[in-house]
């Protein structure tokens, strides 16, 4: 069976496991074992107890903060099946799907304690983006694969034209200093084309800011910025020479968000096609996903 105890003593399989150094698990660590009480708390005063928290026969697995972190981000990262994750970790299939939508909570709530969760709504959005020191954003929508709906109105409606596959889509502003995600999207279907979410937002910039996009968000132009986007080429016609040179210097500045989403899709369950069933799962995992990612970045960039 796995163990952290175990892995720890390896540092770059651990890092392949879990997708964090020794040094950031146990930053985390601290927020999750507070995240972890309170959760027990919570439950405890939504039913009558016979006996104490944590009362009861002793688990054979998951006793420790450090297991129950460890299980739950083993699972983010390699995405095994959970039938698979069950027999890593010594229990049954079933109740391995009850840890890891336990878990998921509580790292949810770790990572907000840690600062590192994306702004999910308009107003907390503005609020990180006026806390931002460059000033400098960069947005752009990621696409990822889910499994085909059975319905045949929601295939379509999750079918991707430019995946050529069902996906589900989630718009990114990454604040470009500090290279984390100030911002993520509701997850919406694939079909939903970037600009059109974009507006859905109703994201606020600082006055002064620049916000670099690329060309599937033409149109998109919140008041008081500048926007900084590639010029097509005109039919039948040339850029000139000042055009192409500006169309590499944002090009330049733009490949940083695919840097960041591509470090975000470390865990693979936001990478391989989604396969859980799990209502509002979808898009928990891509926000921990991100919360992961700025959370490697706060601990790298200090």
């Amino acid at each position: 069976m796995l163990f952290y105890a175990n892995v720890i003593t390896y540092p770059s399989v651990f890092r392949s496991f879990t997708g964090l150094d020794a040094a950031e698990f146990e930053g985390l660590l601290i927020h999750f074992e507070k995240a972890w009480e309170e959760h027990l708390e919570a439950a405890s005063a939504h039913q009558e107890r016979r006996r104490k928290p944590g009362g009861g026969a002793v688990p054979t697995t998951l006793r420790t903060a450090e297991d129950r972190l460890f299980f739950i981000l083993v699972y983010l990262k390699l995405y095994p099946l959970q039938v698979v994750m069950g027999f890593l970790f010594g229990m049954s299939q079933g109740r391995a799907h009850e840890w890891i939508a336990r878990l998921s909570i509580v790292l949810q709530k770790a990572l907000a304690m840690a600062d590192a969760l994306p702004a999910r709504d308009p107003v907390s959005a503005e609020q990180r983006f006026d806390a931002s020191s460059q000033r400098e954003f960069i947005i752009d929508g990621t696409e990822r694969r889910t499994q085909r709906p059975a319905d045949d109105g929601l295939q379509t409606t999750y079918y991707s034209g430019k995946k050529k596959t069902h996906t589900l889509k989630n718009n990114l502003v990454v604040d470009s200093l500090p290279r984390t995600v100030a911002y993520l999207s509701p997850t919406v279907p694939g079909k939903t084309h970037d600009k059109s979410l974009a507006d859905a937002c109703g994201l606020r910039f600082p006055p002064g800011s620049v916000l670099f996009q690329d060309t599937g968000f033409q149109g998109y132009a919140p008041s008081g910025i500048l926007v900084m986007q590639p010029k097509k080429k005109p039919r039948g016609g040339e850029l000139d020479a000042a055009e192409k040179f500006i169309n590499r210097l944002v090009s330049k500045t733009r490949v940083l968000v695919e840097n960041v989403i591509a470090d975000v899709k470390r865990c693979r369950i936001v990478k391989d096609v989604f396969r859980n069933t799990r209502k509002g799962y979808d898009d928990t995992v891509m926000e921990l996903a991100c919360g992961l990612h700025n959370l490697r970045c706060i601990h790298r960039c200090a």
